[in-house]
């Protein structure tokens, strides 16, 4: 007999027991979720017992995180700062550095708030050396006659440090910058001064006269300046500023190919993408120059596929296009140098090599030079021309590895109906409409059959039903929530209840994770502990904003649910322990596109490098996120004269009478408002509740980061 045919018969055989919200012990219940299921590929795995390794094969971190991240055997993420070099003592402790950063001060830590990105320079180095040595590979065993070096365009991430690093750690192979914009062009001139002398500058973006003159004085200043010409127009401002300034400048060409990527990315690609030139203006720029005496200052040409291109196979044949339009310049008489490849090396954000994704590439760093270098010399020595230097734009696989957000989870729920003794139903029922009582004995008779389609059809017919009457007021609401709790115990009893939950999480997916909001883009998000234990749960993540689309609903490998721990406690908020997750590969464009939705800033930051001591790592820098006065500021608002205004109600609706020192307390209270992170604290830490030695005024600190610049000055742990 199906289990749930003696539903009937049972219940009418029992005395009324009104609305019982309880489970009768002597039926069988459903069996509960007993977790995750298996990663498709390892049908064979014994669930009964769980390891690290498992961990890295459920989440696929090896194959979206290697060389740099892996699971230590405390279960923790482990990063490698150095890649494949790493050597088994160098490894970090992810969780170590975000108990550093967020620990107190007393008690040894950094007293940081969450949310918090952890920027790793050694990673970054590697990333630039590895990029390097792909393309000196290609370029030396295929007798490649001349070299490569790269440019780093600064619209990836713009923050000073990033971009600091990138210039120290490239200055031995002569690597450069890419500005987009006036302040771009701004900060890429300041770090180049302390760069190689032979690193490039290239100029990309809409240009009006400012730009141009800054660009020219850029030259004047001895950096390796081009300025490429997106639109015709810009031609002419480059003549007459130049001539205006007297300084000969260095102009490339932006041409607009043919070869179109067919992804997400590559809509500014093709004919009739957003940049660049086509082959007649190509002409007209080239007749123009030559009318004005300088035909010799056009030596790059520039080209962009688009992000993320999916294969070698595309990669190549857009180069391939690119060398023909380079060669037919230099036979037109241009005095061409350098061919500029753009952007669009990718990064596998899901780790499945596919090249049918807009996540995923088919090809490893190596290939892809070996594919650039290819093309361009074929086309070249067919033509008999010398062969170019070759130049990129990766940014995204520059940087992204080198970041991680750390972010801590509030609280997870679920929706839950209240348990109904079976016993009841027909009492419940009976008080109902006749169509859906009618409702109720089909689902039971499908029950008793086995129907389960038929039976979650009359379900969910019963419960919209019953919300009709709900809301013409012929049902109550005890009524309404004890037939949420018959159709939850059926779909319980044939397996078809929802087991995911929603884990809230401290933070603003409009401020640190835009892409997903705005493209859909998705980022490997794991917890970084606890990976030595089996993940009972599965669940979606919601933000902090007032938003419907403040969630995190979409997962690498399809998933529309991520594995996840039950929380010790309440997560940490009131004495649990905290529970821990990490968004990588974040490290290009998230931050610079992140806004203030709801007033949420941006996350704390920590700068940590590989060393010696005891746990392998120094904090090099740690800035505190924006306060709520700050994200103030963003809108115009003025944070010291609101608090002059709360301070003169304060006056005249609170006494020292109504507590003793009220007054003094609840305004010590607000300046600390003003001074704290908008993103939630622990109960403890509630600024209202500890107000001693406080002066009761808002102020404004020059302190905004601790930084350590040297080796002794470094927070080694």
């Amino acid at each position: 007999m199906p289990a749930l045919a003696c539903f009937v018969d049972a219940a009418a055989a029992a005395p009324p027991p009104a609305y019982a919200f309880a489970w009768d012990s002597s039926l069988p219940a459903p069996d509960p979720f007993s977790g995750v299921p298996l990663p498709k590929n390892a049908a064979a795995v014994d669930t009964s017992l769980w390891s690290p390794s498992r961990s890295d094969a459920l989440y696929n971190i090896g194959g979206w995180g290697a060389p740099y991240f892996g699971v230590n055997s405390n279960g923790n993420i482990a990063v490698r700062p150095h890649g494949a070099a790493t050597l088994p003592h160098q490894e970090i402790d992810l969780l170590k550095i975000v108990k550093k950063a967020s620990d107190p001060k007393f008690s040894g830590g950094l007293d940081l708030q969450l949310p918090l990105i952890i920027r790793f320079p050694d990673v970054l180095k590697n990333r630039l050396e590895s990029l390097q040595s792909a393309f000196d590979f290609a370029i030396q065993s295929q007798g490649y006659e001349s070299h490569y070096q790269g440019v780093y365009p600064v619209k990836c991430n713009q923050d000073r440090f990033v971009v600091e690093d990138i210039v120290k750690f490239g200055s031995d192979f002569r690597f450069g910058l890419e500005a987009g914009s006036k302040p771009e062009l701004l900060l890429a001139m300041s770090c180049l001064c302390k760069g190689s002398s032979e690193a490039l500058l290239v100029c990309n973006g809409f240009k009006d006269a400012e730009y141009i003159s800054l660009a020219l004085v850029a030259r004047k200043l001895a950096l390796n300046t081009v300025l490429v010409l997106e639109q015709e127009e810009e031609l002419d401002l480059v003549i007459d500023m130049s001539r205006k300034l007297a300084i000969r400048p260095v102009i490339g060409v932006r041409a607009k190919l043919r070869t179109k990527h067919s992804g997400h990315f590559g809509s500014t690609s093709g004919e009739k993408g957003k940049f660049g030139l086509t082959t007649t203006q190509i002409l007209r720029v080239v007749k123009k120059l030559e009318q004005s005496g300088m035909l010799d200052c056009l030596q790059l040409l520039h080209f962009h596929i688009g992000s993320q291109i999916p294969t070698t196979a595309l990669l190549a044949d857009g180069v391939g296009e690119a060398a023909q339009i380079y060669c037919e310049l230099v036979r037109l008489g241009a005095s061409m140098k350098v061919i500029d490849i753009g952007g669009g090396l990718g990064i596998d954000y899901d780790g499945s090599k596919s090249a049918d994704s807009d996540i995923s590439v088919s090809y490893e760093l190596d290939e892809y030079a070996a594919a650039v270098v290819q093309a361009v010399r074929l086309v070249c020595n067919r033509k008999s021309v010398k062969h170019p230097v070759i130049c990129s734009e990766s940014g995204r696989a520059i940087v992204s590895h080198h970041s991680i957000l750390i972010f801590e989870t509030v609280s997870a729920s679920s929706y839950s109906s209240p348990a109904v003794n079976p016993l009841s139903f027909p009492y419940i029922v009976e008080g109902l409409a006749e169509d859906a009582r009618g409702d109720y004995r089909n689902l039971s008779a499908a029950a008793g059959r086995g129907e389960y389609e038929t039976c979650l059809l009359y379900a969910d017919q019963l419960k919209q039903r019953c919300v009709e009457q709900f809301k013409e007021g012929s049902v109550g609401i005890e009524q309404l929530a004890a037939v949420d709790g018959i159709c939850d115990f059926f779909s319980k009893a044939i397996g078809a209840s929802d087991p995911i939950r929603t884990y809230h999480v401290n933070l603003s997916v409009f401020t640190s994770i835009p892409d997903f909001w705005g493209i859909g883009q998705l980022f490997p998000i794991i917890p970084i502990h606890r990976l030595d234990q089996r993940p009972g749960m599965r669940g979606i993540l919601s933000d902090l904003t007032c938003d419907s689309d403040g969630k995190i609903d979409k997962f690498i490998g399809g998933e529309s649910s991520l594995p996840l721990h039950e929380l010790e406690g309440d997560g940490g908020f009131s004495g649990g322990r905290r529970y821990y997750l990490g968004m990588f590969l974040g490290g290009a464009y998230e931050e610079a596109l992140g806004g203030v939705h709801n007033l949420f800033g941006g996350p704390s930051v920590v700068r940590v490098s590989q060393s010696d001591g005891p746990h392998s790592f120094a904090v090099t820098l740690a800035m505190p996120g924006p306060s709520c006065g700050d994200v103030l500021r963003v809108m115009q608002h003025e944070p010291e004269l609101m608090f002059e205004t709360l301070s003169h109600r304060m006056e005249e609706f609170v006494h020292e009478d109504d507590n003793g020192m009220a007054n003094a307390s609840l305004l010590s209270g607000l300046a600390r408002s003003f001074h704290n992170m908008p993103y939630l604290v622990a109960s403890s830490s509630c600024c209202f509740n500890a107000v001693n030695n406080s002066q009761g005024y808002y102020y404004c600190s020059d302190d905004t980061a601790d930084s350590a610049s040297g080796e002794d000055d470094q927070w080694t742990y």
